[in-house]
């Protein structure tokens, strides 16, 4: 049984429990002696714990002595030779000193260890033990031995026995039987600067241990007493802590003392990011005498030499200099773990690797030799963890993988703009969070949002171009710690996706009808409006235009007179007004679109009433930007507007005042008078370099008893003549349906396919243009295989206006009428030609034709001569031709004709 000191000591101990790493959810429970291992290790026997018998249980290590049980606490095990360490996924060893409290040992030869390990479920009350006991033989021992373990240092010199067989002396409180034999009876630390004598029970009271066995004397110390201290200057520059005591013992031959000393490394280490550099003093001097030389040098992993082709294999190094021995490892050996850490909220990792130290020195002068044995667990710095961040956008989507995490850690939340989300409510809005494990012991976790989600930020950098922001925060925790941390990721991409909105328009009678489509942004640009000329459209406007729309559109209608429009020219009976529409982004200032649309309006200016008055309306147009019609008078500067605003002046008279002057024909009377600008103090007519001269004329015949109105217009200067401004005339050629002219193939229906002989109907029509003095005369026309007009082969159709009279496929030329949709008869030519195409020596060349065609614009008001006389020339081999000031000639093509068949 137990002596009374030792049971008075281990009432006073806390149990030493240690908790296994929770790292995977199931549970393991262990069946008979599975998962357990035990080996012996030189001077320590190592066991072995899987992690799936300690993984989520509390764990207690008991030592056997006997039939006695005796729990092993932290204090008690840096006492008794015990020490145990746990990786974070839940493997466990522990070592036992076989020199250890409670170790069977015979003759210092034979050492039989029991150990008994009882796991508590934390989820049930259940309990799982395991008996274990392992038998080493050691006889290798070194005169002196020193074993530098995690928690304790221990030295153990062999014993002169002078002629005695053995020594049978046990200490109070370590004795296994108990018995009050002679042994040891007091031990004297030294420290720097003092002397502390203890009696063998006030040392084991303080933690220490001293035992005499058949041939060696044992003392144990933990790290970190009173009675240890560091080693001045280190040892070689290497900090080492130690402790010196004399151990007094009764011996058969009387008192005998024992000077004797340990140390262990505490430092030493060196990191860079792929290499760990430990280094141990060639030679520690307080521990040896004299000179020594090194005998042997072996290095180990978790107490268990390697030989060299394990070092090779492993990538371990064994080296020495002068004054070191140096072991050097690669951080990531599959021998250590890493694992994580969370240092100020941010990702960390560290490597931990157990490596073994053993020396065996050899003193030169009294050739005794000394085993240093040390085990060294080694945690590198916290390093920042080299998190990857990816992004691969495709089909819209991000897609975010964070690579390079251990297993240790597991995603919680993210949060999002809009809030903070656990996995799985991530995962039913669907976006596709999921984490991947690696055999080579790292995680990544994924995350898919689509662009149309919520949680993206969108906004435009240009008129075509989105880009897209994801900004989440992913919140972590470290097992089994629960430590969190957090990992923030904004990604962007931006695309040229933007469809921009559309502005289409028509005009009837009285209105511009628009309408804006909108563009796959919806109304979603920043402050999106509309400008119709130069008003904004506010609320007040857009009820008045009766503005409308839905999801996909808006519309909205301006009478021509609107003060949004401007009119560009008058014709006898209409007005030409124009409307601008602006799709404007203010806070970017972008143009989204716009439309410049002007349509002619009903419009009578001039009325001749029977009474013998007259009614005249002039209009502010956009070449007298600066005119005032308030100013506007008829020739008698009394006669003033009856009606006036910023555009219109009306004018009501009789034709027998205000400067009218009559003029008589055969069998009708002419009435004139003009309006212009007048100063309103000087009387002097208004006229201005920037602003031309305003001048209208306004005439009424009358024949007999009846009246008519007769045709004006405005000039920029003079008479206000019906005449357009300079520009660019546009010609169109277009293949009619039939020979009706009332239909037209689109831009979309071309290749137009035809049978062979098969009348084609063309027409060429001067666009856009009301001047009734302008008239189109087509010249020449010829058939290709190309677009290109120049290619060849080509044939002729029209010759200098006239049907080619050699081809046997005769092009007939087509009168435009007066009912015809033709607005102006002679803005437009027309004939047809049958279908044919190119062969040669039998074999079709090609399916398709193409037309082209020269024509001249001629001025009717200029005397005829040359190709505006209208006459059919003489067909000659060319296709030129005379060509008046009169004239304007340009060039037009159709689109492909196909042979069908």
């Amino acid at each position: 049984m137990l002596s009374d000191c030792t049971m008075q000591s281990l009432e006073n101990i806390l149990l030493w429990n240690l908790m296994a790493a929770v790292i995977i959810i199931s549970q393991a429970k262990p069946k008979g002696s599975s998962g357990v291992r035990s080996d012996c290790a030189g001077n320590l026997m190592r066991l072995s714990l899987d992690k799936a018998l300690a993984l989520g249980n509390q764990l207690e290590v008991e030592a056997v002595n006997d039939t006695q049980h005796i729990q092993i606490t932290p204090a008690l095990a840096a006492q008794c030779g015990y020490s145990m360490e746990s990786d974070p996924w839940g493997n466990t060893r522990i070592y036992t000193s076989l020199m250890g409290c409670y170790v069977d040992n015979k003759d210092d030869t034979t050492f039989t260890v029991g150990l008994t390990l009882r796991m508590y479920s934390q989820a049930s009350s259940e309990m799982v033990s395991h008996d274990v006991s392992q038998t080493c033989s050691y006889s290798r021992w070194a005169s002196r031995e020193i074993l530098c373990d995690r928690n304790y240092m221990e030295r153990r010199p062999a014993l002169h026995k002078n002629g005695q067989s053995d020594i049978n002396t046990h200490t109070c409180f370590l004795s296994p039987q108990g018995s009050a034999t002679p042994g040891i009876w007091k031990l004297t630390f030294h420290t720097p600067g003092s002397v502390v004598p203890m009696v063998l029970g006030e040392a084991e009271q303080n933690g220490y241990s001293a035992r005499i066995t058949s041939k060696r004397l044992v003392v144990r110390s933990p790290y970190s007493t009173s009675e240890t201290y560091q080693y001045p200057d280190g040892v070689a520059k290497i900090p080492m802590e130690m402790f010196k005591v004399s151990v007094y013992y009764n011996a058969p031959h009387g008192l005998s003392v024992v000077d004797m000393a340990a140390a262990c490394p505490t430092g030493g280490v060196l990191f860079n990011e792929d290499l760990i550099s430990w280094y141990v003093p060639r030679s520690v001097t307080p521990l040896l005498d004299g000179a020594v030389k090194i005998i042997e040098v072996h290095m180990g992993i978790n107490g268990q030499r390697l030989d060299k082709s394990q070092m090779t294999v492993h990538g371990y190094t064994l080296s020495q200099t002068e004054f070191h021995i140096i072991a050097e490892m690669r951080v990531g050996s599959p021998d250590g773990y890493y694992k994580s850490h969370a240092l100020d909220y941010q990702y960390h990792i560290t490597y931990t690797i157990e490596p073994m130290l053993e020396v065996l020195w050899k003193s030169v002068k009294t050739q005794e030799d000394t085993r240093y044995k040390i085990l060294f667990p080694i945690t590198t710095p916290a390093m920042p963890g080299l998190n990857q961040i990816s992004n691969i956008p495709e089909d819209r989507v991000f897609d975010v993988h964070m690579w390079n995490f251990l297993y240790d850690v597991e995603l919680v939340n993210i949060t999002f703009s809009s809030g903070v989300f656990t996995v799985e409510e991530c995962n039913a809005m669907g976006f596709a969070v999921q984490d991947h494990r690696f055999p080579n012991g790292t995680k990544s976790f994924s995350l898919k949002v689509p662009f149309d989600a919520a949680v993206v930020l969108k906004h435009n950098t240009g008129p075509l171009v989105t880009n897209y922001v994801l900004s989440a925060v992913f919140g972590f925790i470290i097992m089994p710690e629960y430590t969190p941390f957090a990992q923030p990721v904004e990604m962007q991409v931006s695309l040229q996706d933007v469809v921009l909105p559309t502005v289409t328009g028509v005009c009837d009678q009285g209105h511009f009808h628009i309408t804006v489509k909108y563009g796959n942004q919806g109304a979603s640009f920043d402050a999106f409006m509309t400008i119709a000329g130069p008003r904004q459209i506010i609320p007040e406007i857009a009820e008045a235009y009766k503005l409308q729309g839905n999801a996909t559109h808006f519309s909205f209608s301006v009478p021509y007179d609107s003060p949004d429009t401007a009119f560009e020219f008058l014709n006898s009976d209409s007005v030409r007004a124009r409307l601008d529409v602006l799709l404007w982004d203010s806070h970017n200032e972008w143009v989204l679109g716009d439309l410049h649309l002007a349509c002619s309006f009903p419009l009578v200016t001039t009325q001749c009433h029977p009474n013998g008055t007259m009614s005249a309306l002039a209009v502010k147009v956009d070449s007298t930007p600066n005119l005032v019609p308030s100013w506007l008078t008829l020739r008698d500067m009394s006669c003033k507007p009856v009606f006036s605003d910023d555009r219109f002046a009306y004018f009501y008279f009789g034709v027998d005042s205000c400067g009218t002057t009559r003029t008589f024909f055969d069998d009708r009377m002419l009435y004139e008078n003009e309006i212009r600008p007048h100063y309103h103090n000087t009387g002097k007519a208004y006229s201005s370099p920037a602003d031309p001269e305003y001048k209208q004329t306004i005439s009424c015949y009358y024949k007999v008893d009846q009246s008519q109105t007769v045709a004006f217009g405005y000039k920029k200067s003079n008479q206000p003549a019906a005449e357009i401004g300079t520009g660019q005339l546009m010609v169109q050629m277009r293949i009619a349906k039939d020979v009706s002219y009332e239909s037209f193939h689109a831009a979309e229906d071309y290749p137009v396919t035809k049978y062979l002989k098969e009348p084609v109907y063309f027409e060429v029509e001067l666009m856009h243009s009301v001047d009734q003095h302008l008239e189109l005369i087509l010249m020449n026309c010829w058939a290709t295989l190309e677009q290109d007009r120049t290619s060849l082969p080509s044939w002729d159709i029209i010759i200098n206006g006239c049907a080619d009279s050699d081809d046997s496929y005769v092009t007939i030329l087509h009168p435009v009428k007066n009912h015809d949709r033709a607005a102006i008869l002679s803005h437009a030519k027309r004939f047809s030609i049958k279908m044919f195409t190119f062969t040669q020596e039998q074999e079709l060349l090609k399916h398709e034709i193409y037309v082209h065609c020269d024509a001249l614009i001629c001025d009717k008001s200029i005397r005829k001569e040359g190709a505006c006389s209208r006459r059919c020339a003489h067909p000659t081999s060319t296709r030129k031709a005379g060509r008046s000031e009169s004239a304007h000639q340009t060039q037009i093509s159709s689109g492909p004709i196909r042979l069908n068949g």
